[in-house]
């Protein structure tokens, strides 16, 4: 069984950083496309960052560009998600989510292309 482990969140103040990991057991992620996702209060599954196989290809939504980085060590089969200059709005449920395939840059932002998905980790950031 493929899974995917999320872990990282917490409360925090507006301005603070948090790291979050994805940590997949299973399978190697070598190959994969590997992402962020998030759940704010009432809203959709937004897409926040996405990688590549190598980490040399990436990819963010407006709102956290500068603030976030999506990184990955494949030989842990671990991602992360750096969030620096965290902001009330930024609270959510974050998940991680991979696409055995190489990067599709017309699908990496869609959720309904990856295959694999946590359970996801809080995020709350008070102003």
């Amino acid at each position: 069984q493929v899974q995917l482990v999320e872990s990282g969140g917490g409360l925090v103040q507006a301005g603070d950083s948090l790291k979050l990991s994805c940590t997949v057991s299973g399978r190697t992620i070598e190959t994969s496309t590997m992402a962020w996702f998030r759940q704010r209060p009432g809203g959709g599954r937004d897409f926040v960052a996405t990688i590549n196989w190598s980490g040399g290809t990436t990819d963010y939504t407006a709102p956290v560009l500068g603030r976030f980085t999506i990184s990955r060590d494949n030989a842990k089969n671990t991602i992360y998600l750096q969030m620096n200059y965290l902001r009330p709005e930024d609270t959510a449920v974050y998940y991680c989510a991979g696409k055995t395939s190489v990067y599709i840059t017309n699908y990496v932002r869609t959720t309904a292309w990856y295959e694999y998905w946590g359970q996801g980790t809080q995020v709350t950031v008070s102003s």
